[in-house]
């Protein structure tokens, strides 16, 4: 033990507590001599400890020092943790999904990540899906409380780039034009010039048309016991208010329970670096505090 800690004293770039790096009375950096006589100190208290702090700094030979302690539970993982990713082995998946769901649980608790804007920003369509379409679209270009005015226009603009990608998505899907957020698409800009170009060659004849279909119009409403005042239909994508707010809370907790499990099965890959969170060892820790107040609570229900 005392060649490991002359060896890692002289490696340039080791952690060591803050603490100890003040300790100096002239505040200079620490010596070789002290900083060997700290790591063995911490190695003679602690092996568990000092595998977690420089288990990754020690070659294959010194690893095997420490077997002769690897029955001690926190000592042995520590070992086994060292030697899988020495050997390049990858994290088990039930490991993975344990990580990311302990990286889950902080952006959860401060909640901008999985806040409403933010993932309705990430899957505009998912979001319309479950909120958008029983939402008014109206509040969203209002401008807002202490909002200046080039603001409210960018807000706008970004608005528009969700709305766009929305509809992409539900023509994609071969949506009804009528259920389109926004409304259908308008008809081409030749196509109305052609349109306009027959209209002034035969203006009168339009007219006598639409006198016929304004007339077939109100026969139809006559027929179907319309009426001439009877009811208008909304026109496409016109909002209609049909959820309560529990109801609407329903739909923004499935929502987001979605995007939880969209980023646990690695779908964020555009917003989250997966390979660091994957690899992150300090996540365990999170787990292993969850098993110590399990056994914590189990022990006083015991008793």
């Amino acid at each position: 033990m005392d060649r490991i800690t002359a060896r890692l004293s002289a490696v340039d770039g080791l952690y060591y507590p803050t603490a100890f790096l003040r300790s100096s009375p002239d505040s200079s950096p620490p010596s070789p001599p002290s900083r060997k006589s700290a790591l063995h100190a911490l190695l003679s208290r602690d092996a568990s400890l000092f595998l977690e702090r420089y288990g990754a700094a020690l070659r294959p030979d010194e690893l095997a020092c420490f077997d002769a302690l690897r029955d001690d539970y926190e000592v042995g993982w520590h070992l086994r943790r060292l030697r899988a990713a020495a050997s390049g082995e990858a994290p088990a998946p039930a490991r993975v999904r344990n990580r990311r769901r302990a990286y889950l649980y902080p952006l959860v608790r401060e909640g901008d990540y999985f806040s409403e804007e933010a993932m309705r920003e990430r899957e505009p369509y998912l979001h319309h899906e479950y909120l958008g379409r029983f939402q008014d679209p109206v509040g969203r270009a209002m401008a807002r409380p202490g909002e200046r005015w080039s603001e409210t226009l960018m807000r706008r603009a970004e608005e528009a780039v969700i709305v766009e990608k929305i509809r992409g998505e539900q023509i994609m899907r071969g949506v009804d034009p009528a259920e389109w957020v926004g409304g259908p698409l308008e008809r081409p800009m030749q196509e109305q010039e052609e349109e306009e170009e027959e209209e002034e060659e035969g203006e009168e004849e339009d007219i006598n048309m639409e006198e016929i279909r304004r007339a077939t119009e109100v026969v139809a409403r006559e027929d179907t016991g319309g009426g001439s005042n009877g009811p208008i239909a909304p026109s496409a994508g016109a909002f209609k208010q049909i959820l309560s707010t529990e109801e609407m809370q329903d739909q923004l907790d499935q929502f987001t329970s979605v995007m939880h499990e969209k980023f646990l099965s690695g779908e964020d890959s555009e917003h989250m670096d997966y390979p660091q969170i994957d690899n992150d060892e300090m996540l365990d820790d999170h787990w292993s505090k969850e098993a110590n107040y399990d056994a914590e609570d189990k022990y006083f229900d015991e008793d």
